[in-house]
Formats: C-alpha cells, structure tokens, sequence
C-alpha cells in the first residue's frame, strides 16, 4: 500500500508520466419492444423484457496528472489483449515518456503476457519503457483507475446498450468530453495518513 501511495505522491518530470490501468465488463442489452415515448418532465419509460447481446471487456487507461483517459473495448481479456494494449500506451498514447503503471495483480497483467503477444526483442522494448507498481492483495480502490470506472458506470453505462459498435460510440464521446476538460483526480490519502487511519493494518512491535 505504502508504495503506491508514494507512487502518487512523487513529483513527475517531463519526460515521465503516471498512468492507471483496470478494466471492468458490460453487457450489451438489445430491447425487445420499442420504449414508450416520454411526456414533457418524465422519465423514459423501458419494458421489463430484452435480449442480451454478448458482453464486452473494457479496458480503462487513465492518466490522473494529465486528466486523460482512453476506454478499449474488447471481446475478451486475455493475456494478449492486455499486451496490446500495453503496446499502444506505450508507442501511440505516450510514445515519448517514460510511465509509471499502477495496476492490480490480474494474472493478465505480466510482463510475461509480452512475451506470449511478441517477439522477445519486441516485447523487451516495450517492458524497458514501463515501472510497474501493483496494488496490494483486496486494495484494488488504491487504483484511481478504479475510481475513474466508477464515474464512466455512473455518466455513461448505467442503461441499456444494444450492441458493441453502440457501447464503443457512446465511450468515444464520453472519453473526449472528460478529456476537453482534463478532469483529473483530487488524490489527498497520504502515507503519513494511511500510517494513522489504518494503524490496524501495520503489524505491532513488542518492546
């Protein structure tokens, strides 16, 4: 815990940038019927019945100094999926920087998985312009990644979505909004915090 929390209190330089990484599922709903025709002040209203329509994968890139974050949407999450994903972080999002990645200990997200996606000289290249940090083992809400997804569920994914070129349509649009305004996370838990508010967690040492 205490090293992405210095993670988060380091001061960056030009050349280096923070970036967040979690990922998150929704399921593509189509309606059945056609949703009755909302009255002036009234809410939309949907009928009980639908058709599921496959369930996508999301990844979510999000850069909390930069107020930046990119949504991918994929079949599946495998290990070669996070490994391209972690190719176009590194030559197209941020080709010039070096980034510091905080993300959970998904048994995706290793460096092996570059290895299993790209030749080794390849997948080397990539692994040299990364510093991972992992959250700790049930501390994924140290991942302000995490926090990020919680704002798309609430702005963007909480209705029903017919199909993946729809679900990939409506993110595009939410990404570039949140992104013209480079809305960034307000990060105040500390170390020195952490040492006081969950003295529980720290083991004792007997005198």
């Amino acid at each position: 815990m205490e090293d992405i929390l210095a993670v988060y209190q380091r001061v960056y330089d030009e050349h280096e940038v923070l970036v967040c990484l979690d990922e998150t599922r929704k399921q593509q709903v189509q309606e059945t019927r056609v949703p009755w025709a909302s009255e002036s002040g009234k809410l939309e209203k949907y009928d009980y019945e639908y058709e599921r329509n496959g369930v996508s994968n999301l990844f979510m890139l999000f850069a909390p100094l930069e107020g930046w974050r990119h949504v991918k949407v994929t079949d599946r999450h495998t290990n070669t999926d996070w490994a391209i994903l972690i190719k176009e972080l590194v030559d197209e999002h941020y080709p010039d920087k070096k980034i510091i990645l905080v993300m959970d200990n998904l048994n995706t997200h290793k460096l092996a998985s570059l290895y299993e996606a790209f030749t080794p000289e390849e997948a080397r290249r990539i692994a040299g312009r990364l510093e991972i940090h992992y959250t700790p083992k049930h501390g994924s809400g140290l991942d302000r990644a995490e926090i990020e997804i919680g704002v798309l569920n609430r702005q963007c994914l909480n209705r029903r979505i017919p199909d993946q070129d729809t679900l990939r349509s409506e993110l595009k649009a939410w990404q570039e909004q949140r992104n013209h305004k480079a809305v960034r996370v307000n990060w105040r838990f500390t170390t020195e915090d952490a040492r006081i508010k969950l003295k529980s967690l720290y083991p004792s040492i007997l005198s």
